[in-house]
């Protein structure tokens, strides 16, 4: 269900944003703004546009899913920012805009012409974020980056996987999408800063950074002992017993975080005598003993089915949850309930089902459920709205420096 409070009631209800980024990271940052409301204009290359619009698995046809999850709600204005007139257009836009986001290469946007130093002469309210690989600053600053990169770089990868074995990666993309989230945080950090100061400000991140965040505990232990830790699987570095286990039909996270809990998990798997032994009586010695922990807690879980230990455990308030598919996740109507599948617009007119901002207001959600943009579908109503006559437009067009999607062409001149 989604929120049916005005646009003015959404927390970014008219501020103007220019996406320069494309794949993951940056995109990551726009989608969360637009669905706090803000008006999200994604500046591409005509026609390949945003590299994502080509991730394309087998059978998929129109716009990719990859790409459709993290860019609806957005509008596409296609310019060739090369071209001295493309520049020129997109400065007029910069002077009108509130945040502007772009994750090139270090050096990229100022051989361009449109770095921070010459956007704020245009604009000195502009925030101006950048999502780099390894920060911009440092020997590693003019280096190119990539989620897996990052991962291996920042040690992420080195505690990912089962113990014994090999170092893996994480199956989700950490890097791109927490830096997305850090570069959504310190762009509206800075413009609230703006609202009370009227001055803008350039916000930095990088997958370096966002990677690195994951890892506290990790940095705690190498900082206070020298530590390096290397992979348990889905063992905690510090508690036990707090992992997956497996039951007859599968997997089931089981949570004796604390020693109230874990006196429920040895009572509720009939071993109250597991509270005296001396390989499990104090948490230190837990963690110890974690490997022989889980043997004895397996053997019991063995016997029954995850649905029936999820009933006992949940009765006795033991924080458990069964290990789920993709699938069955995005079906469960608890994630319905918090608004983190929605229904949203399809390119051809109908509906489909999304991810949803992951925060809600007054137990509703804001949602931007526009369908993703083809390439320079609104560039000729964006430059209107910017203040671009028609004449203008057209020469912008005719020239090259402008394209406008063929599917709408036809609007440019009504």
């Amino acid at each position: 269900m989604l929120s049916t409070s005005t646009d003015l009631d959404q927390p970014l209800a008219g501020v103007k944003v220019l996406e320069l980024s494309q794949i993951m990271a940056g995109p990551t940052c726009g989608l969360m703004l637009a669905d706090l409301g803000a008006d999200v204009i994604k500046v591409e290359r005509y026609p390949q546009g945003d590299d994502a619009r080509r991730y394309r698995r087998e059978g998929d046809s129109g716009l990719p899913p990859s790409f459709m999850i993290l860019n609806r709600g957005k509008r596409s204005i296609a310019l060739d920012v090369k071209h001295p007139d493309g520049r020129a257009a997109l400065l007029r836009l910069v002077a009108d805009i509130d945040i502007l986001t772009e994750n090139f290469r270090m050096g990229v946007m100022e051989r361009l012409g449109l770095g921070y130093e010459a956007l704020r002469e245009i604009n000195p309210a502009l925030v101006y974020c950048s999502i780099t690989g390894y920060g911009r600053t440092g020997p590693l600053a003019s280096r190119g980056g990539f989620d897996l990169i990052l991962q291996a770089f920042s040690g992420l990868i080195s505690v990912t996987g089962e113990e014994g074995g090999e170092p893996v990666k994480p199956g989700v993309s950490i890097a791109d999408v927490n830096a997305g989230i850090l570069a959504a945080f310190g762009s509206l950090a800075a413009y609230i800063r703006r609202l009370r100061t009227g001055r803008g400000q350039r916000v930095d991140t990088s997958l370096l950074q966002a990677s690195m965040q994951q890892m506290y505990w990790y940095a705690a232990a190498y900082f206070s002992r020298g530590i390096v830790p290397k992979p348990a699987g889905t063992a905690h570095p510090l508690i036990a017993p707090y992992q997956v286990y497996k039951c007859r039909d599968g997997g089931l996270a089981l949570g004796g975080a604390n020693e109230t809990n874990w006196g429920r998990v040895a009572e509720v798997l009939g071993h109250p005598e597991w509270l005296e032994d001396p390989r499990f009586n104090t948490p230190d010695i837990r963690l110890a003993n974690r490997r022989e922990l889980e043997t004895l807690i397996n053997a019991e879980l063995g016997r029954d089915t995850r649905a029936a230990w999820t009933e006992r455990f949940e009765a006795a308030q033991v924080p458990c949850g069964p290990v789920q598919t993709v699938g069955e996740a995005l079906d469960h109507e608890q994630t319905r309930a918090v608004r983190m599948v929605v229904d949203v617009q399809s390119p051809d007119g109908g509906t489909m089902r999304g991810l949803g901002l992951p925060v809600l207001f007054d137990g509703a959600s804001t949602l931007a459920d526009a369908p993703a943009p083809r390439v320079g579908e609104n560039t000729a109503e964006v430059l209107r709205e910017f203040g671009f006559a028609d004449g203008e437009i057209e020469s912008l067009l005719s020239s090259g420096a402008a394209h406008q999607s063929p599917q709408v062409a036809a609007a440019v001149v009504n």
